[in-house]
Formats: structure tokens, C-alpha cells, sequence
């Protein structure tokens, strides 16, 4: 009999993953016989650990945070959606052994947004906290959806006028600093793309950033999204999400890599949220 096939996800911290339960519950509906574990790199031994995953016979990996930059620049091949992010979230081992780099972060958060949360992102006017891997997966993406404007604030200026320049289109896309969030005006749109929450900290934002019919998501989920979540209900926000099903929703792209097969996402987004 043969073994099952071997997956995994790399980040740091990694524990929290729900991916090994998403991913099994996909297998399921087709029968698939897998094994998915999580594996905890530190930045320093994330290239050994992932060498090593795939020469013990791994199939694919997952990669979120600190990692999306550093798989991206391991791949020897990379999707179109991850050249022009510069990270990647998935990593799939070719028949001639060497590595191919997706990133299926921009297609599932869009997803999640317009056919789960039935949102229209056609002329908003968004704001986006953050330019790092998060936000360099779902900003072009964005923009595809047809959103007005992206406004990119990071606490390091210089990262988010990078971003900026590698979208190339400054009529749409601006940058500002942190320090003047409270006098930026209000957004229909406001994604979180900063690890704040996945880190254990918080973000002080001022209330004026919420529009009256704004939408507030944040790329994180559960426990991590809390903050951001309480503060865009204080604020009025309309809609305030937390990213579960992006995660399903490009756990489901990286599957369909895979195996070939796209699952359901619907019921297995649905049983995460009632354990939540």
C-alpha cells in the first residue's frame, strides 16, 4: 500500500494553523488519503526546513507569516500572481524536483469578499494597513476587483512607497504615513494586511478612518482579528470580517494545485465558524 501523500504548512508561530484540519476536510470529499502537518521554522532554518520537508518526500506546502518573501525567493519557478507580489503561500514540488511558487492570497480574499459576503469592491475608495507579504498578495488584486483607490499606510514609509511603485499605476494608488492616519479622512474599504494580532499586539487607529457604509477586514482570523474587528464595530463600520474564509478560500486554490480537484469551500468554511 502506498503512503499518503505528505503536505504541510511553514510559519512562525505556526501552531494556531487551521490548515491541517481545512485541508483534511477537503480531502474527504474526494477520498483522498493525505497526511498535513504543521511545521514551526524560525526565519534562520526556514530554507533547510523546507529542503528538507520536500527531500523526505513532501508534495506541496502552505507558507504565511514571516515566510511568504523567503518561499517566493527559494522557488524556481513562480505564478504570475507571485512575481508580481514578490512572496508566495504555496510551494508545489515538480516532477524534475525543483520548486514552483503560487500565491493564491488576492484570489481568495476577493473571492471571500464578492461571492461568500456577496460584497461589490467596484469604485470603492480603499485603505490598506500595511505593505508587507499580506498586502503585496492582495493588493493587486484589489485593484483587478475594481477598487477605486488603494491608499497604502505602513510604519516604515519606505515599504509602502516600494509597494506603490511595483503596482505602477499612481493615479490609483497612494501612499501615506502612519503618523497622519487621523487626518486621512474616512474609507468604504479598510483591509488590515499588518501582523499586529497575529503577533500578540494591537493597533491604536483612529475612529474618522471608518466611512458610514464602510466594509473592515482583516487578513487574520480569530483570535487575532479581535482588535481590529472591535475597533471597526466601535467605529460603525457596516461589515467587519476577519479572514477564515481567505484562508479557505486559498487553502482551496493550493488543494486545486495539487490534486487536480477544487473543493467545496462553503461547508468546511461553515464548520470552522461554528467551532469558533
Amino acid at each position: 500500500m502506498s503512503q499518503p501523500s505528505q503536505f504541510a504548512v511553514f510559519g512562525h508561530p505556526i501552531a494556531h494553523s487551521l490548515s491541517p484540519r481545512i485541508h483534511q476536510a477537503f480531502a474527504r470529499q474526494f477520498g483522498i488519503a493525505l497526511e498535513y502537518r504543521t511545521i514551526d521554522a524560525a526565519p534562520e532554518d526556514f530554507a533547510a526546513a523546507v529542503h528538507g520537508f520536500f527531500a523526505a518526500g513532501g508534495a506541496g506546502a502552505n507558507v504565511t507569516l514571516p515566510h511568504k518573501g523567503a518561499a517566493f525567493a527559494l522557488a524556481d519557478e513562480r505564478s504570475e500572481a507571485a512575481t508580481r507580489a514578490g512572496s508566495a503561500n504555496v510551494l508545489t514540488l515538480l516532477p524534475d524536483g525543483r520548486l514552483a511558487a503560487h500565491n493564491t492570497d488576492g484570489d481568495g480574499l476577493v473571492r471571500d469578499l464578492t461571492e461568500r459576503h456577496r460584497a461589490d469592491l467596484r469604485g470603492h475608495d480603499a485603505l490598506m494597513l500595511g505593505a508587507g507579504g499580506a498586502a503585496r498578495g492582495v493588493a493587486w488584486s484589489l485593484l483587478d476587483a475594481g477598487v477605486q483607490t488603494l491608499t497604502i499606510v505602513n510604519r516604515t514609509p519606505e515599504t509602502a512607497d516600494a509597494l506603490a511603485d511595483a503596482i505602477g499605476e499612481p493615479a490609483r494608488v497612494h501612499t501615506r504615513y502612519w503618523d497622519d492616519l487621523a487626518n486621512l479622512g474616512s474609507y468604504d474599504l479598510i483591509v488590515n494586511a499588518t501582523s499586529a494580532g497575529v503577533l500578540g499586539g494591537g493597533l491604536q487607529l483612529p475612529l474618522s478612518l471608518v466611512g458610514a457604509r464602510a466594509l473592515c477586514y482583516d487578513l487574520a482570523y480569530g483570535n487575532a482579528a479581535i482588535g481590529f474587528l472591535a475597533w471597526a464595530k466601535a467605529a460603525g463600520a457596516r461589515y467587519a470580517w476577519d479572514g477564515l474564509g481567505m484562508l479557505v478560500e486559498t487553502a482551496a486554490d493550493a488543494f486545486a494545485l495539487w490534486h487536480g480537484r477544487r473543493p467545496d469551500t462553503e461547508p468546511v468554511y461553515q464548520a470552522l465558524r461554528t467551532a469558533d
